[in-house]
């Protein structure tokens, strides 16, 4: 289970469909949606 802070929901929640991206500057983050609104979710570091 990978969670992340939603900025809509103003609290931390399940990512779904999370996927690995890499920044600009090489460092890794995970991307998804939020599972309660639907919202584009992000958290900075290896899920």
């Amino acid at each position: 289970m990978v969670t992340a802070y939603c900025m809509k929901c103003k609290k931390k929640v399940e990512i779904k469909y999370p996927k690995q991206i890499t920044l600009k500057n090489k460092a890794l983050a995970t991307q998804g949606i939020c599972s309660v609104c639907g919202t584009k979710v992000f958290r900075l570091g290896k899920a």
